[in-house]
């Protein structure tokens, strides 16, 4: 079972909550037992799980990731110029797996999924794949 998230970021740098539409999808399945895989097929762009309480969290991950990467640096070589997108995304990472567990997400009380934009505002795909068991 396999779907396809349509997502358009607004900024260039950008977590976007998309804890409701992975519930959603999952819900409308009727799977009770398995896994799911959120997928960013983008090379400029990851899935994170984290904190979803307090929006603060994803602001302190956004600057932090910016210290860390900066969007200009005298040794980057990308011709592109977008270097710091590609190194935040192999942080975060291209995928998670969620354990579905009696027909819910086993997420932690305060974690939320997200979609990183890292080389937005663009518009983007993320897979959804159920895997039954």
């Amino acid at each position: 079972m396999l779907h396809t998230l349509e997502i358009t970021t607004t900024k260039r740098d950008e977590l976007r909550d998309i804890t409701r539409e992975v519930i959603s999808f999952v819900k409308k399945s009727g799977v009770r037992s398995g896994v799911i895989v959120v997928y960013c097929p983008h090379t400029t762009a990851g899935i994170a799980i984290n904190e979803n309480a307090d929006p603060d969290v994803r602001h302190d991950v956004l600057m932090r990731l910016d210290e860390v990467y900066p969007w200009e640096h005298p040794k980057y070589r990308h011709a592109e110029g977008n270097t710091a997108s590609h190194l935040k995304s192999i942080t975060s990472g291209p995928s998670q797996s969620i354990i579905i567990h009696d027909g819910e997400l086993l997420l932690g009380r305060w974690q939320g999924i997200y979609f990183c934009e890292f080389d937005g505002p663009r518009r983007r795909q993320c897979f959804l794949k159920i895997i039954e068991g």
